[in-house]
């Protein structure tokens, strides 16, 4: 069995040069990606984090970024 979650994210963040996500951070990209996948297709959940990421945004900020847009 290859890694679980936390594992990847710590290795893959490593490789980047960064540091992984906090769990707060997790649970607001989860919830992000779970915003992008009802309120469109689920192939709009990653890539809604990619341009999240993209524009430098904070997961919190991001967030609240995707919940305006399916409040209105």
């Amino acid at each position: 069995m290859g890694l679980n979650a936390r594992e990847w994210l710590a290795s893959y963040a490593a490789e980047l040069g960064i540091d992984p996500p906090g769990d707060a951070e997790v649970e607001q990209l989860l919830a992000l990606a779970g915003i992008a996948a009802h309120a469109s297709e689920r192939t709009a959940a990653p890539i809604t984090c990619w341009l999240a990421g993209r524009a430098g945004l904070e997961p919190g900020a991001a967030l609240a970024a995707a919940r305006r847009l399916t409040d209105s």
